[in-house]
């Protein structure tokens, strides 16, 4: 067996691999390079914008509670009168 037949078959496979990938990388850059063209500017997504006025004044009032401060003890937990 001779040393060069043992080291073919891992380099063919990196050399491979760059090849691949740098396919992929340039095929990638074409296909954003063509997707800017003067068609580009033209597409819509479809969304309808309705320009309104904000309501002055929210629809669900704030919440406020019904006892203001401390609420009294029960008779039974109130201490000695006096």
């Amino acid at each position: 067996m001779n040393a060069h037949a043992s080291n073919a078959k891992p380099l063919a496979a990196i050399i491979g691999g760059v090849a691949v990938t740098a396919a992929a990388v340039i095929g990638g850059v074409l296909q954003s390079a063509s997707d800017a063209g003067p068609v580009a500017g033209d597409m819509s997504t479809g969304v309808t914008v309705t320009a309104t006025k904000a309501p002055s004044e929210a629809p669900i009032p704030a919440a406020a509670p019904e006892i203001k401060g401390p609420a009294p003890l029960p008779a039974e937990e109130q201490g000695l009168p006096g």
